[in-house]
């Protein structure tokens, strides 16, 4: 059944076209993940189908009888109700008893006996509508999303808090199609695995703008994209449009598409799932991401920005038993960890640990109750907060980037302009020279992360860079990041984030303790499901039974020995023959017909060579597991 159609809808801001007569259905049972850069109109768009915003043309029709539930990206509270008054918002017949009763039983509760007779009679109205499981799963999503004090005020919440009583009210609210702008903002891991189930079980079609892949592979069955002005729809979930969208840029001559190589590298994160990665193969698996990321493409268009950090000593960060408390909570409890220049450390926790806390300490922006914090002398920070610094709104936004400089020197010696940084980060021409008030806030956010990173820092502070951030300014960030030669510590609950950025997960455990563990978000989330005292028990009787049947030792065979010897070279000169192929099919890319033939050869040669990393993955695995006989 068909629940909204949209055609030729058109919509402008100022000069800047944001549909130009798109053309979109929703129909029962789609579950839609919305894409495309900040600034292209999602939330508009949203707002549209929801019947809160406007358009200049075009029809956009609903069905008759479908009830819509809309979470906004800032939803309005009034502060002197309280999270039930905001959860009981709707005035379906059903959610106007639960608040009666909820109410009356408040007052009784509070010594008004003269209400018994009512709380009765709303009682049978519970039980001749069946309310009470009703009621049950309202309290449930309300704990889920760690909401424990129903009676607060919302004035009293902070605004994750306040975000997740809004998306609380959508979720228990019966409609057709709910609607949910960055519904995973200010959501830790544990809450955002548990809106996946929640969303993957509901009934109902589903439109979401989000930029948390996990969630957009697992939850919807369509991906829509916005993309200057048209809109294109793909009928998967996120990994089918990584694909397709590669597709359909090899359709527009995919030697000249910039985007291109972003893709590829996040096709191939996707397809690995995550895997975890020994440093030792690290290095390997990067040059096989470098090769399946690489297509031909004009120097200028490359996304690549390889910053030159200003040079960064031995000494970087050192924290000295550092104790924290706020209120009588312990945060932080005698820490100590060196922060190495390699270090790319990811920060995690729930909500109100003291994550955030963590790096103002670091910055000196808060002071430790104990403990002590050496910061190298050649050490340069940038910190991004969760806030953002206060713009001026009268500035252009080429003059806001050139405040920190004119140029970023890269690290083969060349100066990027301070225009050519905001194009990279999806700025164009006309846009650089809008003041920042016609920003989106989206824009604005990735508007202050590139002025952070203009500053040549060799220490980075990411305090949630994935919140309001589009999927194709993370892609950017994340490949600044992966060529950023310095310390990098961030915090977010982006699980895709932290695995493609981090090497190192530090935990906030509770009661002020800090684990650190060695490898990325998925590497710790495996180690942690295993550390239990069971896991302690069944390894204690394996090493027993292991010393009384001592298994023969793992040694390489002569074969395998002489391919191990071999595949480092073997696999140079695949590359090699992939680069010349580049390099004809970047001289002949205006002849089609040639460059298809270029193009099948290369996808040819880039399996075998897949199938040949493979091979030296499993080589090296056991390389690793002799060594550590």
């Amino acid at each position: 059944m068909n629940l909204v159609r949209i055609r030729d809808l058109y919509k402008s801001y100022g000069d800047k076209v944001l549909f130009d007569h798109i053309s979109l259905n929703i129909n029962e049972g789609d579950k839609i993940g919305l894409l495309g850069i900040n600034g292209t109109g999602k939330s508009t768009l949203l707002r549209i189908i929801v019947g809160q915003d406007n358009y200049e043309d075009g029809q956009v029709n609903v069905l008759g009888s479908m009830r819509v539930e809309y979470l906004s990206q800032n939803p309005s509270f009034n502060d002197d109700s309280t999270v039930l008054d905001q959860i009981f918002k709707s005035d379906t017949r059903e959610i106007k008893i639960l608040k009666e009763y909820e109410t009356t039983l408040s007052n009784i509760d509070r010594g008004d006996k003269n209400l018994l007779d009512k709380l009765t009679m709303l009682q049978n109205e519970m039980d001749l509508n069946n309310l009470w499981s009703y009621e049950s799963e309202i309290k449930s999503i309300l704990t889920k999303l760690k909401i424990t004090d129903f009676d607060e005020k919302i004035g009293n919440l902070s605004g994750g808090q306040k975000k997740r009583v809004a998306l609380a009210a959508a979720l228990v609210t019966e409609c057709d199609l709910l609607v949910l702008d960055e519904p995973t903002n200010h959501m830790d891991s544990e809450m955002t695995d548990w809106l996946e189930e929640y969303l993957n079980e509901r009934k109902g079609s589903l439109m979401m703008v989000t930029h948390d892949r996990y969630f957009l592979d697992r939850v919807t069955n369509q991906i829509v994209e916005l993309d200057n002005g048209n809109i294109y729809k793909y009928e998967g979930n996120y990994t089918y449009f990584v694909e397709k969208k590669l597709e359909r840029q090899n359709m527009e001559l995919s030697t000249k598409i910039k985007n291109e190589k972003l893709y590829k590298k996040e096709l191939e994160w996707i397809r690995k799932g995550a895997k975890a990665r020994t440093t030792k193969q690290k290095a390997r698996i990067d040059r096989f991401d470098d090769l399946k990321s690489n297509m031909s493409q004009d120097t200028e268009e490359n996304f690549e920005i390889a910053a030159a950090a200003t040079r960064l000593g031995k000494s970087v960060i050192e924290l000295k038993k550092i104790s924290k408390s706020y209120d009588d909570r312990l945060l932080i409890d005698n820490f100590s960890h060196i922060i190495k220049k390699q270090d790319k450390i990811g920060v995690v926790g729930s909500n109100g640990s003291g994550k955030s806390t963590f790096l103002k300490i670091i910055m000196g922006l808060v002071k430790p109750d104990d403990g002590e914090i050496k910061i190298g002398q050649t050490v340069k920070i940038a910190y991004f907060s969760q806030e953002n610094e206060t713009l001026d709104e009268n500035v252009r936004v080429i003059d806001y980037i050139r405040e920190s400089g004119e140029f970023l020197l890269l690290t083969n010696g060349e100066h990027l302009s301070a225009s050519k940084m905001l194009e990279k980060f999806l700025f164009s021409g006309a846009t650089q020279y809008n003041y920042i008030a016609r920003l989106s806030g989206g824009e604005k956010r990735r508007l202050y992360l590139l002025k952070s990173l203009m500053e040549a820092p060799n220490v980075i502070l990411l305090d949630e860079p994935t919140n309001d951030l589009d999927i194709t300014t993370l892609s950017i960030l994340e490949d600044y990041l992966d060529d950023f030669n310095g310390a990098i510590i961030v915090i977010s609950h982006d699980r895709y984030f932290l695995d493609r950025v981090c090497n190192t997960i530090i935990s906030f455990e509770g009661a002020g303790k800090l684990a650190v563990h060695t490898g990325n978000y998925s590497n710790y989330l495996e180690k942690r499901q295993f550390d239990t005292p069971v896991q302690e028990k069944e390894e204690a009787e394996r090493a027993t039974e292991y010393k009384m049947n001592k298994p023969k030792k793992l040694k390489l065979s002569f074969k395998e020995q002489l391919e191990y010897e071999e595949i480092d070279a073997e696999i140079e000169n695949m590359e090699e023959r992939i680069r010349k192929i580049e390099a004809k099919m970047e001289a002949n890319s205006d002849n089609y017909v040639f460059l298809q033939e270029l193009m099948i050869e290369k996808e040819k040669l880039d399996m075998d060579l897949l199938r040949k990393y493979q091979r030296w993955e499993y080589l090296n695995e056991l390389v690793e597991k002799i060594g550590q006989q």
